[in-house]
């Protein structure tokens, strides 16, 4: 039965406002720097900002080390409007730089590609400087001495802020992992010290005349979904997410224990929603990032986190560890959302009944977002099941719709389109301006507006779906979609199917048209004549595979299913 109060136009009659008590829809994005924004939400100076491997670090001291930072960067060279490239971990060391950064009025540069790839950031910005790990390898230090116009490479040991005698074993291991052959020295190269020391001396002006629609964070997308491309992010458009956000996980009566693992700021999903987030809204963030992706099961373990920011990832191996024991007690869990990528049925049913299994009072929920949208556009609601591609309702702020696609004509509820935002949080663009303007486009209704290329939908109750990301029609009709693809297969309930996953590929025959591969993680014991039928006849005719293939387990890169990757096997394949 069809709402007779709604327009129609799902971006005009919001109707997931319903959800909201009044005082998140009265919120105001500030207009401060990100530093006035951290002092403004700061619980106290002596309070505990951070925990980084057996040391705290207080918001004073935070402030401190930012202050002590910028004066550095001035040494170094860099000002306003400059460009100041940064390949490090999720260390204090780059907080401090990133509020410093803003403090002279620059913008950090962040990418976690190929050597190539970051040589060629490297280049386009211009820097004469970066900072790196110690570990940084000789050939790389060449590369970016000889081929960019870089000058000096400040180069941070990564236990700077922390301590070497906390670290248990598997994280010493992994990060000594990092140390291939002799450290680079030589007169190009500071250390950390030595570049606090420069700063120190500095006599020049270190702060910029303020500036919050200035570029300060730029990050290029992981290209797991496609080419990389650099979104440009202001201090403003942070604050935009932050302010939507800054209700999530709060504690009753306590100060939650927020543990990131492993994501590397490269991403501004990390930093805005994983590192900046708890900063502001008075969560203990513990910062963890030499656990390799393997041993999550052990730091969750170890640090026993209220709030994990998790993605797809990390369900796989908490899932699967033999190590953590049946009556593991995982109530101090309640709230990590599933991030990275979309999680199927199979795969959110597995997960539930593993949480279940452990008294956490947590389920697993999801959201949506992507770095153009500043990381997050969605939040879940509790009590709604998550499933069938559901992503959440609109953040607080967020307007929301679906529109047909290459068009500015918004659709109905329940008709298939592509996902487009408008919110405070947008990027200020990419770095290439014919592909801002294809993203960022100016509506009839005044509002700059993100065309996502995720396909979905919109229902009454105000929830978004997706579906599959642009448009993959096959030769002969049907457009293949890959969400619903998977979760088809899902609730076929295949006997013998541990997980499922589906790759779109070009059809070499056809330009222009794709082609459907299913990928299956098998019980022991069956074989793929055993669940062939049962895949079939879970589909559509349109969506048959073309072939079925046994995988060990899901592989990832860049911490999503590797489709990219099997994509390219399958060209190989074909064109042997």
């Amino acid at each position: 039965m069809t709402n007779s109060a709604l327009t129609g136009k799902p971006s005009i009659d919001k109707p997931w406002t319903k959800y909201y008590p009044s005082t998140f829809l009265d919120i105001k994005v500030p207009d401060c720097t990100l530093w006035e924004y951290l002092k403004e939400n700061c619980p106290g100076d002596n309070i505990a900002a951070l925990h980084y491997y057996g040391v705290d670090t207080s918001y004073k001291t935070l402030f401190e080390m930012a202050d002590a930072a910028a004066a550095g960067l001035r040494a170094l060279g860099f000002g306003e409007g400059d460009q100041i490239p940064v390949f490090l971990c999720a260390v204090p060391e780059y907080i401090y730089l990133l509020l410093a950064a803003e403090k002279i009025g620059a913008s950090l540069l962040c990418r976690d590609n190929t050597l190539e790839e970051n040589v060629d950031a490297v280049s386009k910005s211009g820097a004469k400087a970066i900072l790196a790990h110690d570990y940084l390898s000789k050939e790389a230090a060449d590369a970016y001495l000889s081929r960019t116009a870089v000058e000096k490479i400040v180069l941070i040991d990564p236990l700077s802020s922390g301590d070497r005698a906390a670290l248990p074993e598997h994280i010493r291991l992994n990060l000594d992992a990092n140390y291939y052959g002799k450290k680079v020295t030589g007169d190009a190269i500071l250390t950390w010290d030595e570049f606090l020391t420069q700063g120190k001396a500095y006599k020049g002006t270190i702060e910029a005349v303020p500036d919050i629609n200035r570029p300060l964070l730029r990050a290029y997308t992981s290209g797991s979904t496609g080419p990389s491309k650099q979104v440009i992010h202001s201090a403003h458009t942070i604050i935009g997410i932050l302010a939507q956000l800054n209700n999530y996980a709060i504690g009753d009566g306590f100060r939650p224990v927020w543990l990131v693992t492993c994501l590397p700021p490269a991403l501004i999903a990390v930093v805005v929603a994983m590192l900046l987030l708890p900063l502001t809204s008075n969560k203990y963030l513990v910062l963890d990032p030499y656990c390799a992706p393997e041993d999550v099961d052990l730091e969750m373990m170890r640090y026993r986190p209220n709030c994990w920011p998790m993605i797809p990832l990390f369900y796989e191996i908490i899932m699967r560890s033999k190590r953590i024991p049946e009556d593991y007690d995982m109530s101090h869990l309640f709230a990590a959302g599933i991030g990275c990528e979309s999680f199927n049925n199979s795969q959110m049913r597995r997960a539930r009944a593993f949480f279940k299994e452990h008294n956490c009072q947590y389920m697993p929920t999801v959201g949506y977002g992507c770095s153009e949208a500043g990381s997050s556009m969605t939040m879940p609601v509790a009590e709604f099941v998550a499933g069938n591609g559901n992503i959440g309702i609109p953040m607080p702020l967020t307007d929301m719709g679906i529109f047909k696609p290459g068009t500015h004509e918004e659709l109905g509820y329940d008709e298939v389109g592509e996902i487009c935002v408008s919110s405070p949080g947008i990027m200020l663009g990419y770095d290439d301006l014919k592909s801002t303007a294809k993203v960022l486009q100016l509506h009839d209704d005044g509002k700059i507006w993100l065309h996502t290329g995720d396909i979905g939908f919109v229902k009454e109750d105000g929830f978004f779906y997706t579906m599959t990301r642009g448009e993959s029609p096959r030769f002969g009709g049907g457009d293949l979609m890959v969400q619903p693809m998977e979760n088809k297969i899902a609730d076929a309930d295949v006997p013998g199917i541990k997980d499922e996953f589906v790759v779109v590929a070009p059809d070499p025959n056809h330009k222009g048209y794709f082609l459907p591969y299913v990928y299956v993680v098998l019980h022991k014991g069956y074989t793929l004549d055993d669940v062939r039928e049962g895949i079939v006849n879970s589909l559509a005719p349109y969506e048959h595979p073309v072939q079925i293939f046994e995988v060990p387990e899901r592989p990832f890169f860049h911490f999503k299913t590797n489709r990219i990757g099997l994509i390219e096997e399958l060209r190989k394949a074909v064109d042997l």
